[in-house]
């Protein structure tokens, strides 16, 4: 294999990484862990707004929920956080919003609630469709790829035959 043919992909995926790595670092808005039984605890964390510009103030939006939580501790390791009860909570995905006390956006984040004991199950939006279109899909690809390669092991049974005569 040459090197350009390795070398080609390799720049191209540490030039994707360069432009989605600001991205991330921008991360500035944690819920820890991102999913949470309901009736557990997640840590709200907003990265980039300090005890010297008021507390911070995280919107919680989601399946039936609007509410406000205000920031309670200051971070050893910079940033404002809250603790979130989720008992209460419908199962779904949250949106937090944080704003930092001198009203500058502190960030997004988005966490989960599921059920105690374990994820929930049976309850897809699509009902599953997606999965079955993806199995069907790796099934016909397999059967195409059977195909080809039953096709040319008898050519080249065939090309062999022709040959020895």
């Amino acid at each position: 294999m040459k090197a350009t043919t390795v070398g080609v992909p390799a720049a191209v995926g540490l030039a994707l990484g360069a432009l989605l790595l600001p991205g991330a670092a921008l991360a500035d808005t944690t819920v820890s862990p991102s999913t949470t039984p309901v009736g557990g605890t997640a840590v709200l964390t907003a990265t980039t707004c300090g005890p010297d510009s008021g507390d911070a103030l995280f919107r919680v939006t989601g399946p039936g929920r609007d509410q406000n939580v205000r920031s309670t501790t200051a971070r050893a390791g910079g940033g404002l956080s809250a603790d979130l009860f989720t008992a209460g909570f419908t199962l779904g995905t949250y949106t937090v919003a944080a704003t930092c006390g001198d009203g500058t956006p502190g960030g997004r984040a988005t966490f989960t609630v599921t059920p105690i004991g374990g994820a929930q199950a049976g309850d897809r939006a699509d009902g599953g469709v997606g999965t079955l279109v993806a199995g069907a899909t790796l099934l016909l690809t397999s059967l195409g790829g059977a195909v080809i390669l039953a096709r040319r092991r008898r050519h080249a049974a065939e090309a062999a035959t022709l040959w020895r005569r």
